[in-house]
């Protein structure tokens, strides 16, 4: 995996880092101007609620908040999770993002991950990466180093990144690294010359298009949603034609799964913020599988919704890649994290 940067070709809209050639931007039709065919419905009270991770086939998810892990299946409770001497407790101010990994061998190892482990983000002054068992007990995986803000996590289940970790780690002056670590431990720098990419990474499935298996990040800043493949290069994907800047910008993603029906939704954390200008509810929020198939989606389309009112856009690449405006939040909410789907 080698770090690689070079000119910038803009195309239109879009704009390619170390290739030639682009992804089309927004299409007709994707502004928020139009007309959304489907709203976030606030579903559950959640304090302090940040970030959301499929837990596995039986419909439940791992929740983050308050510093803390629980598990929820929609319509049962809210459930502790890791609470022993040895579990896991974060401070509730930064963002701890979250990501469960698979049981596929790393390349170059021996070993895995191993299902439904959990790796946190553990931002503030001594910066690292936290695991969390499936017996409940977390430990410290990796440091960072102080100067600098942990950004993005997501697992590499389709393989392209050797099933490795991925984590964004942007620098003072706004550029972002992109790590990839093994279940040993062991790291490599993936590009140290990535935008400012946050909130909720996702690797996309070998189906979507020739950014399949790449690792897709958005820029709250610009407005854009990137690609960043193993060789460090950096790719625009789409321009969102959504509001842009800092708590205001896309920060969710997730991909429709395999599968996915009339009866199932999508969910997303609305992290309450007061004294901002979108201050957000605590809520746990869902977007009816019904409402999501009636716009359009299909399994395998790129969901990504802004912070700010969880304005939301679906990408669908092929040849080529279109861009839609679907769906709207409450105009209060404040998105975070990932964008995961169960029933």
């Amino acid at each position: 995996m080698k770090d690689r940067l070079s000119r910038v070709v803009v195309v239109g809209l879009a704009a390619c880092i170390g290739v030639t050639g682009c992804a089309a931007g927004p299409a007709s039709g994707a502004g928020p101007a139009h007309r959304a065919l489907a709203h976030w419905i606030r579903f559950k009270h959640i304090p302090a609620v940040l970030d959301l991770a499929n837990r596995g086939g039986d419909g439940s998810m791992f929740v983050a908040a308050a510093g803390r892990l629980f598990t929820f299946r929609p319509g049962g409770a809210l459930t502790p999770y890791a609470r022993g001497s040895d579990g896991y407790l974060t401070a509730r101010g930064p963002e701890p993002y979250i990501a469960m990994t698979g049981s596929q061998r790393v390349a170059g190892t021996r070993c895995s991950f191993g299902t439904g482990t959990i790796f946190a983000l553990e931002p503030g002054k001594h910066p690292g990466i936290i695991r969390v068992g499936t017996d409940g007990q977390a430990s410290r995986f990796a440091s960072m180093p102080a100067t600098g803000l942990l950004t993005g996590i997501a697992f590499d289940g389709v393989g392209r990144f050797g099933h490795h970790l991925l984590v964004t780690f942007r620098s003072p002056s706004g550029v972002t690294t992109v790590l990839a670590f093994g279940c040993t431990g062991r790291v490599a720098v993936i590009t140290s010359k990535a935008p400012a990419l946050e909130g909720g990474l996702a690797v996309a499935p070998a189906s979507f298009g020739r950014f399949g298996g790449d690792l897709i990040a958005p820029n709250e800043r610009d407005g854009r949603v990137y690609a960043i493949r193993p060789d460090g290069t950096v790719l625009t994907l789409a321009v969102s034609g959504l509001p842009d800047g800092g708590d205001i910008g896309v920060e969710s993603t997730g991909f429709v799964p395999p599968g996915f029906g009339d009866g199932d939704g999508a969910y997303l954390a609305d992290r309450r913020v007061p004294g901002n200008r979108h201050p957000g509810d605590d809520s746990l929020l869902r977007l009816p599988g019904s409402a999501l198939i009636k716009s359009g989606a299909r399994p395998g389309d790129l969901l990504v919704a802004t912070e700010g009112s969880a304005k939301t856009i679906l990408i669908r690449c092929a040849a080529t890649c279109t861009v839609r405006y679907i769906a709207t939040g409450p105009a209060a909410a404040h998105a975070e994290g990932h964008i995961i789907f169960a029933r």
